[in-house]
């Protein structure tokens, strides 16, 4: 009788060390072997097509193509792909849009020592996997309100240190329409000040610098 095939694995990560560490670990296991490696979203695609491994590994923060847009791409060529969220990131609004674009499961930068084996195997055998740590942070803001579009956009825009004349200028509206925003934008992330509103829209994964 033939010994059951290994989990074949891709790692996606732009850090050589956390790339060359990862299959380390991932190799040393007897019913895993990594395939291929990419660097970012687009040197991904090209691999997977060639190797169509059974789970990838894919961090978020990427140059060239992030994990998110890489991933949108991935399912609707393979929309069976297997794919584990590989991040820093805890906050509630990149959880919830990993999983919409694709993703099977989600596990944190941090907490690979301890859950990066029962992750892949979870995942390759047809089960979502999400820490409780991910989950408790989806739970804390469950039913809050989403910023809009716009709302983003200014948000990003008052990161960058911008006024609210010059956000106007910028998007050709008026700059009491942007004190509205912002003000909108206050209101729903309960934040005290603009500093604070940017620090939660970090936090929780609504904007990226």
């Amino acid at each position: 009788m033939l010994p059951p095939q290994p989990i074949t694995v891709m790692v996606v990560d732009d850090h050589p060390i956390m790339r060359s560490g990862l299959t380390s670990e991932i190799n040393s296991q007897k019913d895993m072997r990594v395939v291929a490696e990419a660097a970012d979203g687009i040197d991904f695609l090209e691999k997977y097509r060639i190797h169509q491994p059974d789970l990838v590994l894919l961090d978020l923060r990427m140059p060239r193509m992030n994990g998110l847009e890489a991933l949108k791409e991935l399912r609707q060529e393979f929309p069976k792909a297997k794919v584990v969220v590989l991040t820093t990131f805890a906050g509630d609004v990149h959880v919830q849009r990993a999983f919409q674009s694709g993703a099977s499961g989600y596990i944190l930068k941090n907490l690979l020592q301890t859950e990066l084996f029962d992750t892949v195997r979870s995942v390759a055998a047809g089960q979502r996997r999400i820490l409780p740590e991910v989950a408790a942070q989806i739970a804390t803001h469950a039913g809050s309100e989403h910023l809009t579009a716009r709302e983003l956009t200014v948000l990003q825009a008052v990161a960058k240190g911008c006024s609210n004349k010059i956000i106007g200028a910028d998007l050709g509206i008026s700059e009491h329409t942007i004190k509205n925003h912002v003000q909108s934008i206050l209101e729903k992330l309960g934040a005290s000040d603009r500093t604070h509103a940017v620090t939660i829209g970090l936090q929780r994964g609504f904007i990226d610098l």
